[in-house]
């Protein structure tokens, strides 16, 4: 099993992320990723500044590795993106709390269950899933789905 940190400030307990993720990895060097909770302004400038849309969204992801998606992340592929654990790190997902709150409402479930749906999501992304055409969609749905229902995080969560 892939060893997995994620790095988070914040009082989230991020455990059940790295053991879902941790199972569903193979790579021969430990990973680290780092999940940050912001208000709508930091989601908003980042968002225009990262991406050039000056509007608030509810989760953004600065993947650090390419051309990982399905394959074995390996240490001798990333000699200079070691930290300095030395492990190797995935990047960054932001969540925007405000909005995860508004969507949480606004789907009929708990804030728990968008909090980790949105980080899920994000660390998707740092793995090279991506939703650009109905495929792809599907494939990063699928992946979201099933590290969700291993967490025990069901859509009717409350």
């Amino acid at each position: 099993m892939t060893e997995l940190t994620i790095e988070c400030e914040e009082d989230f307990d991020v455990s059940p992320i790295e053991k879902a993720f941790a199972a569903r990895i193979s790579s021969n060097v430990p990973l680290a990723a780092e999940l940050i909770f912001t208000d709508e302004e930091g989601i908003r400038s980042l968002n225009a500044r990262e991406r050039g849309k000056d509007a608030v969204t509810d989760v953004l992801s600065f993947p650090n590795l390419s051309g990982i998606f399905r394959k074995e992340i390996r240490k001798e592929d990333f000699p200079y993106d070691l930290d300095e654990e030395e492990h190797l790190f995935l990047g960054s997902v932001v969540i925007c709390r405000k909005r995860a709150e508004e969507q949480a409402e606004e789907y009929g479930h708990s804030l728990k269950r968008e909090l980790y749906y949105l980080a899920v999501h994000g660390l998707c992304h740092l793995l090279g899933y991506d939703h650009e055409n109905d495929a792809d969609k599907s494939a990063m749905r699928e992946a979201e789905e099933s590290a969700l229902a291993e967490m025990g995080i069901g859509r009717e969560e409350q």
